[in-house]
């Protein structure tokens, strides 16, 4: 009940700044608007749920935990995802209703795991996204694989790619495209 109530307050903040009525309400509720991410790494088998961002300001401790469970676990090499994709993850989590935990396949790639890759299959990009902390690839349980696709093509927020076959939908937050 108590999300239910926050969901209307919030999407009633949004009409309200988007109608450019009461700032001060507005403000009020994107200043204090938490933004939380629960992920699952299917690889290590760790979980993290957690605050990363509050209003306009990301929390850097929650960062630094999101970035090691979606480190290359191939090499244990870290490397920061970059907050859009965070926010990408999150919104779609809210358009879904879900507060399952994103089932991440990979996250990170470091230049050697993803050359490595490249050389196996045709699927995957000699200059992948994952490499500069732009991508990830995840599955939401609980959510049919097609819908999690329409729901991150209809944000139009970057790159979509549907592997069935696979069971995952790549994410990215580079140049709008689809696959």
């Amino acid at each position: 009940m108590k999300s239910l109530f926050r969901r209307r307050f919030l999407k009633l903040g949004a009409l309200v700044a988007a109608a450019g009525v009461a700032p001060d309400l507005a403000r009020a509720v994107t200043e204090n608007t938490e933004r939380r991410l629960s992920l699952y790494s299917t690889h290590t088998g760790e979980k993290l749920d957690v605050v990363y961002r509050i209003g306009n300001k990301y929390i850097a401790e929650s960062l630094a935990q999101i970035d090691h469970v979606l480190r290359d676990h191939r090499n244990n090499e870290v490397h920061a995802m970059r907050p859009d994709l965070l926010d990408l993850l999150h919104t779609l989590s809210v358009n879904l209703d879900s507060r399952a935990a994103f089932h991440v396949v990979s996250g990170y790639r470091s230049p050697v795991t993803n050359a490595i890759l490249s050389a196996q299959s045709e699927g995957v990009a000699k200059h992948s996204l994952h490499m500069d902390g732009l991508a990830i690839d995840i599955r939401l349980p609980g959510r049919e694989l097609a819908d999690l696709r329409r729901a991150a093509v209809a944000l139009k927020c970057g790159g979509v790619g549907h592997y069935p076959r696979l069971d995952f939908v790549h994410l990215d937050v580079g140049r709008v495209r689809y696959w």
